[in-house]
């Protein structure tokens, strides 16, 4: 038996130790040269996956200098003088370690060495951190009295359900979801398919390093990952025959620089699986140690690991999806990294009222650019968490993964597009293009305006179609996304048969989408109707 004064002891050295002058931290080892030593970049099969050169062939990529590995010989200096090596970073020829600084010090006077960061106390210390800044309305959902769905509101506005009639729901491209955890995922019936089906092509947990199990620590990341493969009659998500890659990048627990890292990490074993589409529900600029902390000025797309990684792999063909940011409503108020590439989709979001949500980031970047580029549901979005059913919860966080999951059913229906045609093609579909803004960016994309806006001469082209939202009507604001251009009036009739309200428009008045005060109407059915001289069209709307 240890004595009581023994314990003490132990347990003082142990402080010692970890906070004392001899702490163990994470570090970053940056090198200055890549030697080419066991592998060429003349024998790609020896550096990456068939998948993953099967996409580069795709976009016409050739490998370059951040696709050979980190060169042995510094593998084995750095694995003699460390704790213990995390990972090599091939894209950022770097080595993530613990150490203490007796070993850095050491470490810093080699001559192949760059730099040294440190990107996290600890381990071991823990945070008063408030995570992603989510911003959460969790509320139980009550199901429907009518076939009206409460996720079809969110996928209206995409063109969803179009698309998912057109026989496009993601199937052949594989999408990366990058977050906290996965929590529930092995056991929630809308997620029955992707087990049964062999979908989930790949997990790995960068946070406790060497876990494949991602299962656990959060539902952040299984409420993002409903919203793309979900599919269940409580919600059918976009791209719910999409094939799947797990990764848990984010610690719940701090907040340190490390994070990046893990993402950048994330993103390479993501791209040796031949990922397509990486939707990361993530964001940064403030951290537990203030010396980590970005300012604005920082926000430029070159400055934050994070970014200057997600960068690298859409040069490498990945369209990478991400949240703008949940900052609106504080004094940051901007775009978080890696929002602020300007390689990366950043998906904002919006409310009922098509009008940005309160707490969504707003632009420009600190170079000047627009961000967001699209935007979303993002207030009370129906999703899956927990086991007991769907749940609403709100943030850019879950707009984001909306637009990975119609990018994925884009890139079905057109497999020969390069990832820069895709991501363009997105951007044009936005119902603002022509004019966009710092708050909402080009607007909403939509999945049959993107199909419009594809070659003519080799795609067919066919009419908007008109959408309502919200439908079922709660208040009486009703907004009519692609209005026909046609139609001069707009007509509200009750299910008797009986005229409501009207309203005469010109040609200038035009916008999209159109939006109509119909006053305080009884609940019920009722029809639109879009006229002019010698053309009607009929919608159906229930009012609550």
């Amino acid at each position: 038996m240890v004595s009581s004064s023994r314990s003490v002891f132990l347990l003082l050295f142990t402080v010692f130790l970890t906070y004392g002058g001899y702490s163990q931290d994470r570090y970053a080892i940056h090198y200055h040269y890549k030697p080419t030593e066991r592998y060429s970049l003349d024998r790609p099969g020896e550096l990456l996956t068939e998948a993953s050169l099967l996409r580069r062939d795709r976009e016409r990529i050739r490998l370059d200098s951040t696709d050979l590995p980190v060169a042995d010989s510094y593998i084995a200096a750095v694995e003699a003088e460390v704790s213990q090596v995390l990972y090599h970073t091939h894209w950022l020829n770097a080595s993530v370690v613990v150490a203490d600084e007796k070993a850095m010090a050491t470490i810093r006077s080699w001559p192949f060495v760059a730099e040294t960061v440190l990107i996290g106390r600890g381990p071991g210390i823990r945070s008063s951190k408030n995570g992603r800044k989510e911003v959460r309305v969790d509320s139980a959902m009550d199901s429907p009295a009518h076939p009206y769905q409460p996720y079809d509101f969110q996928n209206e506005l995409l063109g969803i359900p179009q698309m998912h009639l057109d026989g496009y729901t993601g199937a052949g491209v594989r999408v990366a979801v990058f977050d906290a955890g996965f929590h529930n995922v092995d056991n929630i019936p809308a997620f029955k398919h992707l087990f049964e089906q062999g979908k989930i092509i790949g997990t790995r947990d960068f946070v406790d390093v060497g876990s494949t199990g991602v299962f656990k620590s959060d539902t952040h990341g299984t409420g993002a990952l409903s919203l793309i493969a979900a599919n269940d009659n409580r919600l059918v998500a976009g791209a719910y025959d999409a094939s799947i890659i797990l990764c848990i990048t984010e610690d719940m627990s701090t907040e340190f620089r490390i994070e990046e890292y893990n993402w950048i990490k994330a993103a390479e074993y993501a791209d040796s699986l031949g990922v397509d589409i990486i939707n990361s529900s993530l964001g940064y600029n403030h951290f537990d140690d203030v010396d980590m902390n970005y300012g604005k000025d920082d926000m430029d797309g070159k400055t934050a690991i994070i970014s200057i990684g997600a960068s690298i792999a859409a040069s490498k063909g990945i369209l990478v999806v991400t949240s703008n940011g949940n900052e609106g409503n504080l004094s940051w108020r901007t775009v978080t990294a890696p929002a602020d590439s300007k390689d990366v989709l950043a998906v904002g979001a919006i409310s009922t009222s098509l009008e940005k949500a309160g707490f969504s980031s707003v632009g420009p970047t600190a170079d000047g650019r627009i961000k967001p580029d699209l935007v979303a549901y993002g207030t009370g979005v129906n999703l899956w968490r927990y086991t007991s059913g769907p749940s609403f919860s709100s943030g850019t966080s879950f707009s984001a993964p909306q637009v990975a999951a119609l990018a994925a059913g884009l890139w079905q229906a057109n497999p020969n597009l390069k990832m820069a045609e895709l991501k363009e093609l997105l951007i044009r579909s936005g119902h603002q293009a022509e004019n966009p803004n710092m708050e909402i960016g080009y607007g909403i994309p939509n999945y049959e305006r993107a199909m419009l806006g594809r070659d003519e001469d080799s795609q067919p082209v066919r009419e908007l179609i008109v959408s309502l939202f919200p439908n079922p009507l709660e208040g009486d604001r009703l907004f009519v996304m692609n209005f026909p251009p046609q139609a001069n009036g707009v007509r509200l009739i009750s299910s008797a048969g009986n005229l409501v309200s009207q309203w005469t428009l010109g040609n200038s008045e035009l916008r999209n989408p159109m939006e109509f005060h119909v006053g305080d109407i009884l609940p019920g059915l009722y029809i639109v109707e879009f006229q002019s001289t010698n053309w009607a069209q009929r919608h159906k709307l229930l009012k609550r």
